[in-house]
């Protein structure tokens, strides 16, 4: 079994990322990493925050956590084998970072990353 690196991504959807990039600015007195039309990213206190306007193309409902993780495949098949259910199969967003969403036997999303 393969261990967690913990949870250091949090990704939010919003509906207005300017008034939410705003608001996310304050509270982490920070400016965004990254600014795009399609994505804002927050790095504070070694979390990555990110904005994902529109609920993004995943579909979120609702803010989710991501484990970052040496081993995706891996951790995915063992969620799998242990009752978890694949949402987002497992794809490069860039820079060789994988990532994939499952979802427990409550319906709760978990996010998993692998960066390269």
């Amino acid at each position: 079994m393969t261990t967690t690196q913990g949870i250091r991504t949090v990704l939010h959807p919003v509906a207005d990322l300017e008034a939410a990039k705003a608001v996310y600015a304050a509270l982490l007195g920070v400016a965004p990493q990254t600014d795009s039309p399609y994505y804002v990213g927050f790095v504070a206190a070694g979390q990555q925050i990110g904005l994902v306007p529109n609920r993004g193309p995943q579909g979120m409902a609702s803010p989710v956590a991501y484990w970052h993780v040496s081993d995706l495949g891996v951790k995915i098949a063992e969620m799998i084998a242990a009752g978890a259910t694949e949402k987002e199969s497992a794809h490069d967003v860039g820079g060789g970072r994988l990532i994939a969403t499952l979802t427990d036997p409550d319906g709760n999303v978990l996010g998993l990353i692998q960066d390269n």
